[in-house]
């Protein structure tokens, strides 16, 4: 394959621009945008995480997740259970507003991730991911290296 770059870089790119579409596009009913999201899924799956363990999991920064929590603490998805001088270490749990939203969040991606892999066997869908994390970790050793330098 001649032209990897081109076709890896546009490919890789679609899909991000796309993830971030689907997700503006299927939650605008809620006043969500694409950062509220990953936050409200993955404390619906681990029931409470600090700022910080959301950082770590969204692959966000600091400043992006802080500004989601402030949202959908602001419009009742989230409670902070203290009010601990370090933010960032306090755990999140969803209210019942964030639990209604969180579940509908699953189901819509769980949805979502059907119809988009649908024409995938189980073993071609498992190569996928295999493929794509050796692609992700060879990326990160890539910028480690880098940075090193």
């Amino acid at each position: 394959m001649t032209e990897r770059y081109e076709t890896f870089t546009i490919l890789i790119n679609r899909i991000s621009r796309n993830i971030k579409k689907i997700k503006n596009l299927e939650m605008a009913e809620y006043g969500l945008r694409s950062s509220h999201i990953s936050c409200l899924y993955y404390l619906y799956k681990s029931k409470n995480l600090t700022a910080t363990e959301l950082c770590e999991k969204c692959e966000d920064d600091k400043a992006t997740i802080s500004r989601s929590l402030d949202y959908l603490e602001e419009n009742g998805y989230i409670i902070s259970e203290t009010k601990n001088a370090k933010k960032y270490k306090s755990p999140v749990t969803l209210s019942q507003k964030g639990k209604k939203a969180g579940k509908e969040i699953a189901d819509k991606i769980d949805k979502v991730l059907d119809d988009i892999s649908s024409e995938l066997s189980d073993e071609e869908r498992t190569e996928f991911y295999r493929c794509l994390t050796v692609i992700s970790n060879g990326l990160d050793n890539m910028v480690k290296k880098l940075e090193e330098k």
